[in-house]
């Protein structure tokens, strides 16, 4: 069980980033069409962070959150996006560079813990699925 909470707190950081990213650039969307696609992926990655925390109740354990490193990385990210070039675009790079490292991770994570429980194997594909979708959906903002 160590090892599906192990995966399970992974999936949830994951999504957990892309919640905490999208909250660091959404003063700064001008774009209403990306805006909307960003608010898209934003409730995909709700509904995940959700769904993994109803897994965790299950398991009576308690989700780690995201370190305080991490937030601060992409907060400071996040405020560099003020740059020459077009903000609809530095911000659809931004988001494209993150979703990219998820699909790595989670595709890595799911094939070292392939013999989780099934329902967290689902939410990882869920996860990895939805960073495809987020990468391809960006992609028209280059």
């Amino acid at each position: 069980m160590n090892k599906d909470i192990e995966f399970l707190n992974y999936i949830y950081q994951n999504a957990r980033m892309g919640v905490i990213g999208i909250n660091s650039i959404r003063s700064q969307l001008v774009d209403e069409d990306l805006k909307q696609t960003i608010e898209e992926q934003y409730k995909d990655y709700l509904a995940i962070c959700e769904e993994a925390v109803e897994l965790f109740i299950k398991y009576g354990k308690e989700e780690k959150d995201v370190n305080l490193m991490a937030k601060i990385s992409t907060y400071m990210m996040a405020k560099t996006t003020k740059s020459k070039e077009n903000p609809t675009t530095k911000i659809a790079k931004m988001m494209m560079t993150g979703s990219n490292k998820g699909i790595i991770e989670i595709t890595e994570k799911l094939n070292h813990y392939s013999r989780s429980d099934e329902k967290i194997v689902n939410l990882a594909k869920r996860l990895l699925k939805v960073e495809q979708r987020n990468l391809d959906n960006l992609k028209k903002y280059l």
